[in-house]
């Protein structure tokens, strides 16, 4: 498998890609290296996706935005937190409305009371966001 199978990687690599050799001064590649192992991304991968975004008018490859690539999209997934959230929001309003009177000074009293307060605090930001 090593030889042969080697051979075919290499072969299908000439066929399907081009090799640049690029000069840079030593400091800038050792830099560029570091961050690509920082970042966990292979050397080329990085350099394919400058040239893609250079000769694409700067927009990054509709497959790195995934599912809410539109705006429309986004919207949409937005709606549906917030209707999640408003959901979660009344069963612990819910909650709180049906404790017992005795208890209305408990740690759980306090608790919900703090969960209603950052949900509407949420559901306040995100509505101010869109």
């Amino acid at each position: 498998m090593g030889a042969t199978s080697n051979e075919s990687k290499q072969s299908w690599n000439a066929s399907h890609y081009t090799q640049l050799k690029v000069s840079v001064p030593p400091e800038l590649a050792a830099t560029f290296k570091a961050r690509c192992k920082e970042k966990n991304v292979s050397m080329a991968s990085e350099v394919s996706r400058f040239m893609s975004m250079e000769t694409k008018g700067c927009r990054p490859a509709k497959s790195a935005a995934g599912p809410y690539a539109t705006r429309q999209k986004r919207r949409k997934a937005l709606k549906s937190l917030v209707d999640q959230l408003e959901e979660l929001m009344g069963a612990e309003q819910s909650y709180l409305e049906n404790i017992p009177e005795n208890l209305k000074s408990s740690c759980r009293y306090e608790d919900a009371e703090q969960t209603v307060s950052a949900l509407k605090e949420a559901l306040d930001i995100l509505d101010e966001a869109y």
